[in-house]
């Protein structure tokens, strides 16, 4: 009885609870790796490309060590199709890359980039493509309205991974 009272007694009681945490976490695996998710988008991009009318963009391959980690399709305003393809890149951060022949195409574009101010041009394999910057968000955009569709790569990443995605985009046959 006198095991289990006073000074002593709190004193062994704490042990024992401290030595059962240190063995718990001495045995519990721990994932010292980072884990992000890898999702491949091939079938994604290849079903958008049958429901819409026109050559759907995607990239030719993922940029050197980023990890592409969503992917989906969905309704954007007035019906119209929207895919997106997220990234985590190389610095970690976040990248997406979204199309839509969504009108107004500007509204597609602001929305997405959350601004409709646009900051400057950035010459990407020789096309120019608009900027937008988001301060409060730490968002950067990257736009490129063409007839038949708008091309959109927002995130966190700095403009030079945004770049680096808008650079391996090209546009598959319809089909």
């Amino acid at each position: 009885m006198r095991f289990t009272q006073g000074l002593y007694g709190y004193a062994v009681a704490l042990f024992v609870c401290l030595a059962g945490a240190g063995l718990f976490l001495l045995v519990a695996p721990q994932g010292r790796e980072e884990h992000i998710p890898r999702r491949d988008y091939s079938i994604t991009v290849a079903n958008f490309g049958h429901s819409v009318p026109y050559g759907v963009w995607a990239p030719r391959r993922d940029p050197a060590g980023w990890v592409p980690n969503s992917n989906r399709i969905a309704k954007g305003e007035n019906g119209a199709q929207v895919l997106y393809l997220g990234y985590a890149t190389a610095k970690r951060q976040h990248a997406m890359f979204a199309q839509s022949d969504e009108r107004p195409a500007a509204g597609f574009a602001n929305r997405l980039a959350n601004s409709d101010k646009v900051v400057g041009t950035q010459q990407i394999g020789g096309v120019a493509w608009e900027q937008r910057f988001r301060e409060d968000k730490n968002q950067r955009t990257l736009v490129r309205m063409l007839p038949d569709v708008t091309l959109v790569i927002t995130g966190t990443a700095d403009w030079t991974e945004l770049g680096e995605l808008a650079a391996l985009l090209h546009q598959r046959p319809k089909g």
